[in-house]
């Protein structure tokens, strides 16, 4: 995903105002900063322009990372398909990645989980070959 051309549609503006902001913010320059000095660079963006831009620069780019953090597990699992790499790609908010990503999260290890794999399957049922025991 682009996230310089997406901004500049959400704002509707021009891709080079976008991309000079990003710059600006990037080198450290504050908002109220770029909206009163930095007038010329930005193609005149006003503060309130600028704070959403800014909003949507660090939404966006977490959520790339995010992609590439899931990718990469579920790649390591031996799980990722070309279909499945398209919906992490296509997911536009956290929630819908959350929803992807939610079947190949490794789950949990807790007491329980640990205790029942050391008790071990013959354990957990009586004679009879019902389970005396709950199962997670």
């Amino acid at each position: 995903m682009d996230i310089i051309k997406k901004i500049a549609e959400e704002l509707e503006v021009g891709s080079g105002q976008v991309e000079a902001a990003v710059k600006l913010i990037d080198e450290g320059c504050t908002i109220p900063f770029i909206a009163r000095y930095r007038k010329e660079a930005t193609g005149a963006l006003n503060d309130e322009q600028l704070r959403v831009l800014g909003g949507r620069l660090t939404t966006l780019r977490n959520l790339e990372e995010k992609k590439g953090k899931i990718r990469e597990a579920i790649e390591t699992q031996g799980k990722l398909t070309p279909e499945l790499a398209k919906q992490i790609e296509a997911a536009e908010t956290s929630v819908a990645l959350d929803d992807i990503y939610r079947p190949y999260r490794p789950k949990r290890t807790t007491r329980a989980t640990i205790a029942e794999y050391h008790l071990g399957a013959e354990d957990r049922q009586d004679s009879g070959g019902r389970s005396t025991g709950f199962h997670l």
